[in-house]
């Protein structure tokens, strides 16, 4: 498995850690205390407030941002591109993922956006140079 396909991974794997910390810190406390009831997950989450309701959009967002980025490393890697350069576009991608969570949690949303455009500029960098064949 190549560091890119590690990353698609990870990748997958943060939106549901993401939402995790959101339903960990009510571990303990009952449904009508506001704790997390996994009969009705989706409506706990649109009641939360503050980080927690961050933590769920930021959740949203991971899957949202996922497709296009598998996408961009498996074009990659099909048309041959440079591994070493989708290796490290890859690496970047996820460290801006990390980067997006925490700021999203931390309630900046100006910045958020501003690295949310950074994860997308790099998603397409790691597939650009396959345009130019389809051209």
């Amino acid at each position: 498995m190549t560091i890119a396909n590690t990353c698609v991974l990870v990748a997958a794997v943060l939106p549901v850690l993401t939402m995790g910390l959101a339903k960990f810190s009510t571990a303990g406390k009952k449904v009508r205390e506001g704790g997390y009831d996994n009969r009705k997950p989706r409506e706990w989450a649109s009641k939360q407030e503050g980080w927690k309701a961050r933590a769920a959009a930021a959740h949203s967002n991971g899957f949202e941002a996922l497709p296009l980025f598998v996408f961009a490393v498996l074009a990659a890697q099909q048309a041959g591109l440079d591994q070493g350069r989708t290796d490290t576009l890859a690496i970047a991608f996820i460290v801006t993922r990390l980067v997006y969570i925490a700021i999203y949690l931390a309630n900046q949303g100006a910045l958020r956006s501003l690295v949310w455009g950074v994860g997308l500029a790099i998603t397409i960098a790691i597939f650009a140079p396959t345009l130019s064949f389809a051209l």
